[in-house]
């Protein structure tokens, strides 16, 4: 199908438009966008920036994507945004552009929903599969995991984690990471209530694997174990068979030790990113 633009948008003629993509009225797209393959902007879209989009994105009525970072450093750089497949974006979502931090990108995966007036800040990564609920806001820095699920009007303290198949309840404050496959609950500082029991069953993960979780979950929250007693206690059980859901939950933990929001954002601040970009690469980082 030929891309379709409606005589009320502008979009300069330096845009790269793919085939099949609807550009509706009163939208606005930038000199460096470049817009994927059945990407369709509904109306009052505003894409500016150095920002690419991959093929079948929606973007719903009043989202602005690629604007200025809302960081007082920027100093006008082309910093970028930098979107997959697949993505659903509601009413009034935002997502800043890199601020000149990291690598100065701004990433969004695939397949991910991000509910009306959500806002991506600078320099976060959001991977695969991710929802955001209505009206959560990500600070900058802030790495959502794939599968994850943030509930409405919760707010993401800079640089921390949201880990893979977590669960965020409503109108929480999270101002430090949330390691993968747990559940969290509470307005202020979120307490681990449990597990992820309903999202690991909906991935498919074993019984038995979400047992060794289960089990886990009660050695770090109730008992207070250390990790590396942990660690030595499930070795001494399983051998060298450990799951990798435990080893991911384990590994996350032990790297949240480095920094006193989360992921060790102070010292992560400028760092290389890793050249691994492999699944299990990208969520290490």
């Amino acid at each position: 199908m030929a891309t379709i633009i409606s005589p009320l948008a502008h979009v300069d003629p330096q845009a790269e438009l793919a085939e099949d993509v609807f550009v509706g009225p009163f939208c606005s797209v930038g000199p460096q966008v470049r817009l994927g393959a059945g990407s369709r902007l509904d109306s009052h879209v505003v894409v500016t920036g150095h920002t690419t989009i991959g093929a079948n994105n929606r973007f719903f009525p009043n989202c602005v994507i690629g604007a200025e970072p809302q960081d007082y450093s920027y100093s006008g750089s082309p910093t970028r945004v930098e979107i997959g497949e697949g993505n659903t974006f509601r009413e009034g979502v935002t997502v800043n552009r890199g601020a000149e931090k990291e690598d100065h990108v701004t990433r969004i995966g695939n397949h991910n929903l991000l509910m009306a007036n959500c806002h991506v800040a600078h320099n976060c990564r959001v991977y695969d599969h991710v929802v955001l609920v209505n009206g959560v806001l990500l600070g900058g820095h802030v790495h959502v995991h794939d599968w994850a699920i943030i509930s409405g009007n919760t707010v993401v303290h800079h640089f921390a984690t949201v880990g893979t198949i977590s669960f965020v309840g409503g109108g929480c404050r999270v101002p430090t990471d949330i390691p993968p496959y747990m559940l969290s609950s509470g307005s202020d500082n979120p307490t681990i209530a449990t597990i992820n029991l309903v999202g690991m069953q909906r991935r498919g993960i074993a019984a038995e694997t979400i047992a060794i979780i289960r089990r886990a979950h009660k050695m770090i929250y109730r008992q207070h174990l250390k990790l590396a007693e942990i660690r030595e206690t499930f070795a001494a059980e399983l051998g060298e068979c450990l799951p990798i859901e435990l080893v991911r939950l384990l590994d996350f933990l032990e790297r949240q030790q480095g920094g006193k929001n989360g992921r060790g954002g102070e010292a992560r601040r400028n760092a290389t990113p890793p050249a691994d970009n492999s699944e299990e690469g990208r969520k290490a980082a």
